[in-house]
């Protein structure tokens, strides 16, 4: 079932999150172009056709035709997705995930949490987002320090709260391991 007024309220729903708290982290500006590639036909068309209300639409396409097109264009573009990070190794002849900068780690615990926010509702606790990146696969798949400083917002998320987490991220100009 196709549902593009469905899927644009959560998308936008989603962004205005992510915004209101890359404001809070001291990433203000760069929060005000988050995920506007979503907008764009090549991911709004399949968003609004495997939207589903409770988890990304990239996973029905997925399960519907084998891959997301959708997801291969938006990780392309939105610098915040730790799979844009990938290079080839000239010594291994690899593809290998790259460090971030501190910036997009940060945006990249906004989007994690405005993600949960969403996708829980009203279920959603500042757990969440650390629950959901322990249980993935996402250690490996990152370098190790990109995924220390993600790991250390996201406890400091679970123990502390969001709004200590965002004042901490404003201040801070280099991200701890």
């Amino acid at each position: 079932m196709f549902h593009p007024f469905k899927h644009f309220c959560t998308i936008t729903r989603h962004r205005h999150e992510v915004i209101r708290l890359c404001f809070k982290a001291g990433i203000g500006f760069q929060g005000l172009f988050h995920d506007l590639s979503k907008y764009s036909p090549t991911e709004f068309i399949p968003g609004a056709r495997y939207y589903s209300g409770t988890q990304s639409p990239n996973n029905g396409e997925r399960n519907a035709i084998g891959y997301s097109l959708a997801w291969m264009h938006h990780k392309g573009r939105n610098k915040h997705h730790f799979e844009f990070w990938y290079d080839y190794d000239m010594v291994t002849k690899q593809i290998v995930p790259m460090p971030m900068p501190d910036r997009f780690i940060k945006e990249m615990f906004c989007d994690r949490v405005a993600a949960s926010k969403t996708y829980n509702r009203g279920a959603y606790t500042q757990e969440h987002p650390l629950q959901y990146l322990l249980k993935g696969s996402a250690r490996e798949k990152m370098t190790e320090e990109t995924y220390g400083k993600l790991l250390y917002l996201l406890k400091m998320l679970a123990e502390k709260g969001e709004a200590e987490t965002l004042r901490f991220m404003r201040g801070c100009k280099k991200l701890p391991l």
